[in-house]
């Protein structure tokens, strides 16, 4: 579905990634670990088409199109939802018209609408007519997610959505994204919490230096290699 080739990327003179390859699979989670200021922001935000960085060379290929050629906005129409680190809503809209303003309808005509979003996330339906700069973290967390369901994504690229949760609010988080699993729904996970990326990812790469993949295989295998974990995860 996702294919990444030999990809390198750069911010002005000083490369970030060097030869990055990875393919993704429908309906597979895909989870990107490895330290800060490794590459991993870099990595999602050059598969969403969002420049800085630049891509010196590489390919990216989303069901047989060439990806790295095109604008962001011509990214997100080939069906990718993005959820940015940060979560980025918009603080001057409500929660009703943070969801409304991206809303894209499903190539079948089913998929996801304002009303499940709410089924998915209660916590939005309660403060649908609130500012997005009045939510709670975890409140704009949610909307972040929402708004990318919005677009009736086929993938789901997710930049560290487990920062700044309160351990409560993760919990809910980590459920809602198990729930989305197993439906026709491929996610590629960048997250700094290994916990969350675990429990999530059916297989799991790891960033390190000089910005290539140097481990990659199943959770369960990475819980068995203790040198990998603590040499690349500090853990």
């Amino acid at each position: 579905m996702l294919t990444v080739r030999n990809l390198h990327c750069s911010y002005g003179t000083a490369e970030i990634l060097s030869g990055v390859e990875f393919d993704l699979e429908l309906g597979e989670v895909l989870a990107i670990l490895g330290r800060n200021g490794i590459g991993k922001t870099t990595l999602v935000r050059a598969v969403a088409g969002l420049r800085p960085p630049t891509i010196t060379s590489g390919e990216v290929i989303y069901r047989g199109e060439r990806l790295d050629t095109l604008e962001s906005y011509e990214v997100a129409r080939k069906g990718i939802g993005y959820v940015p680190q940060g979560r980025r809503i918009f603080g001057s809209l409500t929660v009703l018209e943070n969801l409304e303003v991206i809303a894209q309808p499903a190539d079948n005509g089913s998929g996801w609408t304002v009303d499940r979003v709410f089924e998915f996330f209660p916590r939005l339906g309660e403060r649908v007519a609130s500012y997005g700069r009045n939510l709670s973290g975890g409140e704009q967390q949610m909307l972040a997610i929402g708004r990318a369901l919005m677009t009736n994504p086929s993938l789901l690229l997710m930049d560290e959505p487990s920062e700044g949760l309160a351990p409560i609010v993760l919990a809910t988080i980590r459920d809602r994204l198990l729930e989305l699993k197993g439906q026709d729904l491929s996610i590629l996970l960048v997250e700094q919490n290994l916990g969350l990326a675990m429990s999530l990812a059916d297989r799991i790469v790891i960033l390190g230096p000089p910005g290539r993949i140097v481990w990659s295989g199943r959770p369960d295998q990475l819980d068995a290699a203790a040198d990998i974990k603590q040499t690349y995860l500090g853990v």
